[in-house]
């Protein structure tokens, strides 16, 4: 009993008792418990998901640009707002930034992480206002559509027609659906852009110039395809474009080349510009 009550109390046993005791993954139960609570295992895990959504090309950049956007999101994060005498113009800017930082995260095409990522861009831009009802306003709204439009270069003329389609008046609250219908027609948009540039590319071999006959030709069997598919969501019109098989094309353009017409050249950005229209046309106004 004595040699009991002496190994109890000697010192070896005493450090052995204040060691905590180790969890089932080898971790001590303190250092466990500072994660969970800390929440930074939800935080990781948020991360790692995030990384497998967009699968991007440097996962190391990706995830720092993420943590640094996510304490800048953080409620602790210094504010720049006008309540402690910031500039409210400033303010407004890193909010459209972040916003469209976290439309980035994501393709389009994975529907569910995207509509995941624009529900996080719409309460970002939804806090911090003075308005009752919930939402974003329109002047917001339409200042992050501008802000897609522009990031992916294209010229203020051809986007205008596709904006004035879907955006809000400045005093408006955007519910969610508008917002992401918006947004994501402006992707759509761009993408779209993006394959007629190549298509062009395709045709003019490097000549700088393609005959206006078979652009026609051309242009007319992606409004047609466009035309077919019944299009009601903005997705679809890239779904009806993949449709476009190449011997349908091949057709169109030797019928286009077997008429009797003086043989005019179209530049790509008269190219563009008809293709831009015919999407635009297809695009239903949120009015």
């Amino acid at each position: 009993m004595a040699a009991t009550d002496k190994r109890r109390s000697s010192p070896a046993a005493g450090r052995e008792a204040g060691r905590p005791t180790p969890s089932a993954n080898a971790v001590p139960e303190s250092e466990a418990a500072f994660l969970v609570q800390a929440g930074v295992n939800d935080m990781v895990r948020e991360a790692l998901l995030k990384v497998l959504e967009a699968r991007p090309e440097e996962p190391i950049d990706f995830l720092a640009g993420y943590f640094e956007k996510l304490v800048q999101s953080s409620p602790e994060a210094p504010s720049t707002g006008p309540a402690d005498g910031g500039d409210p113009q400033q303010h407004l800017q890193l909010r459209l930034a972040r916003a469209l930082w976290h439309l980035r995260l994501a393709h389009h095409s994975h529907r569910t992480a995207f509509t995941n990522n624009v529900s996080m861009a719409y309460n970002l831009l939804s806090a911090g206002g003075r308005r009752k009802k919930p939402g974003v306003n329109g002047k917001l709204y339409t200042e992050l559509l501008k802000m897609i439009c522009q990031d992916g270069g294209t010229p203020e003329e051809t986007v205008l027609p596709l904006l004035r389609k879907v955006m809000c008046r400045d005093h408006e609250v955007v519910l969610f659906d508008i917002f992401r219908y918006g947004v994501l027609t402006c992707l759509v948009f761009l993408e779209f852009l993006v394959k007629a540039d190549t298509l062009y590319n395709t045709l003019d071999g490097g000549s700088g110039a393609v005959d206006k006959r078979v652009c026609m030709a051309v242009l007319g069997t992606l409004e047609d395809a466009l035309q077919a598919s019944g299009i009601s969501v903005p997705i679809r019109y890239l779904e009806a474009g993949s449709k476009l098989r190449p011997d349908c094309l091949a057709l169109a353009m030797d019928k286009a080349l077997t008429e009797r017409k003086a043989s005019i050249a179209m530049k790509k950005e008269e190219f563009l510009q008809k293709a831009s229209t015919i999407f635009v046309t297809k695009v239903k106004s949120i009015d």
